[in-house]
């Protein structure tokens, strides 16, 4: 098997492509022969040293892959998405940056016979976390107004996706002006360029004359530290802030203690006092804690699935890197030049 490893805690350079044997699948695993692997936020992070959840340097890491089954341990039921020669979709933690995996067998997706490889390897992070903000923990309904930063990036291509199938939702999408045409056609009502524009102030003047007063009813924010006060800010009555993500803390390639400690100061203080006296809730969500409740991943996952084959979603994947370039790939999706996913390929 061929993987990336971070080597080192550091830039993209300290990415490297090793060999090794292929594993073996243990009870209640398959292995997967890799097609595609999604490229993440987080797996920049945890390159930095910033990603406290990542293992042991060196490491692989990768959370979703793509591919063909091609062997079956002991105790996997004879399901679709646990077969030999089936193709599927596959939540993996950590590892997943290589052309050979071993994954449960209950965290496999049997993907749509229209669906691509590289499809499939982008839609399980990004989908599922847009899926659960929006359907598990806001419970969206119709005629909500809903911010999304980082609109055109893959979590936020699928909030808008997911958001055009609930009726009457407005959504207000922060992206760069070069990438506004793109968050319009996958959804978004309202794009704001951050860079020029006060979000707040613009998603302020745009819902001015709704009945209620100004804001909205969820902002999903993976911004992190002073952005997660002014999301609160922006909730109406019985709104909803959930953080998903610390973007501010990265800057450069590199991690930075100082950046890091002046995000920590700048994160907002908010007690339950405040949040029962403003009608608000507050929310966190990180796929990468809930592997204790796979059922939950399962249903999620089987819903996504579901709309893809009917035509309501489809990932979009801007660029696509072989494991030879993963430095290059992880510089294109750190820098903010993507819209979509990006995907490595073996």
């Amino acid at each position: 098997m061929r993987a990336i490893w971070i080597t080192k805690a550091g830039g993209p350079d300290v990415l490297e492509v090793r060999e090794g044997p292929d594993p073996e699948p243990r009870d209640g695993e398959v292995r997967v022969r890799v097609r595609a692997a999604g490229l993440n936020f987080a797996e920049i992070m945890a390159r930095k040293g910033l990603y406290p959840d990542a293992p042991k340097r060196p490491s692989v890491v990768g959370y979703e892959v793509a591919g063909d089954i091609d062997a079956v341990g002991d105790g996997v039921p004879e399901r679709p998405g646990a077969r030999v020669g089936d193709r599927v979709a596959a939540l993996v933690r950590f590892g997943g940056h290589a052309d050979v995996v071993c994954v449960p067998a209950d965290q496999c997706f049997e993907m749509p016979s229209a669906m691509s490889y590289a499809e499939g390897a982008a839609l399980p992070v990004n989908y599922l976390t847009a899926y659960h903000m929006l359907f598990e923990i806001r419970r969206v309904r119709p005629g909500e107004a809903i911010l999304v930063h980082q609109a055109a990036g893959g979590v936020g291509t699928a909030v808008l996706q997911l958001c055009r199938t609930v009726p009457d939702v407005v959504t207000f999408g922060t992206a760069s002006g070069g990438k506004h045409d793109y968050v319009r056609e996958h959804g978004c009502d309202h794009p704001i360029d951050y860079r020029s524009t006060d979000y707040a102030a613009e998603v302020r003047r745009l819902t001015a004359d709704r009945v209620g007063g100004p804001g909205v009813d969820l902002v999903l924010d993976a911004l992190g530290g002073p952005d997660w006060r002014k999301g609160y800010d922006l909730l109406r009555s019985t709104g909803t802030l959930i953080a998903f993500g610390w973007a501010n803390m990265s800057g450069g390639e590199r991690r930075s203690f100082a950046r890091a400690a002046g995000q920590i100061a700048r994160m907002p203080i908010l007690t339950l006092p405040t949040l029962m006296n403003d009608n608000r809730a507050l929310a966190g969500v990180n796929m990468g804690h809930l592997w204790h409740m796979i059922p939950l991943l399962q249903r999620e996952g089987d819903a996504l699935m579901k709309l893809y084959a009917e035509g309501k979603i489809r990932p979009h994947v801007d660029a696509s890197f072989a494991f030879a370039q993963a430095s290059d790939a992880h510089r294109y999706l750190e820098h903010g030049q993507s819209v979509g996913k990006v995907i490595l390929t073996p």
